[in-house]
């Protein structure tokens, strides 16, 4: 079984991310997300309208999603690729060489982002934070 992994908020779910998480489960058989927490979004500067409980309930009711983390820090993926057996990891494109050093730990994989959508744009459509 090929294990993948991906790293996100998934704030305001939309298309985009369900196009991502497809993707990224075409690339294995089972599909982890860390999915970032409130606390880790503070320390990264970002402010989520959904809060961690609900934007995991939303990522568990995704049918390419097999398994939903914390991700707390910055330094966690190293450890998790070793604890959760990761093959692949993938992200978003706009994250292009910053996890070229996991190559030596599994694949890394940069999948090009749905260009027309984005969470930030939603955001700014709507004149949230």
């Amino acid at each position: 079984m090929k294990r993948i992994i991906t790293y996100g908020t998934f704030d305001l779910l939309h298309y985009g991310h369900i196009n991502l998480l497809k993707r990224a489960k075409e690339n294995g058989d089972y599909l982890i997300v860390a999915l970032s927490t409130d606390e880790f979004n503070e320390v990264k500067g970002k402010k989520s309208y959904f809060n961690y409980e609900e934007r995991k309930k939303l990522l568990n009711a995704i049918r390419y999603v097999d398994l939903v983390i914390p991700e707390q820090s910055w330094e966690q993926k190293i450890e998790d690729i070793r604890e959760y057996h990761i093959d692949c990891f993938v992200i978003g494109n706009d994250w292009e060489g910053k996890f070229d050093f996991l190559k030596s730990c599994c694949e890394v994989i940069y999948l090009d982002r749905t260009p027309e959508i984005s969470t930030t744009k939603i955001k700014n459509d709507l004149g949230i934070f």
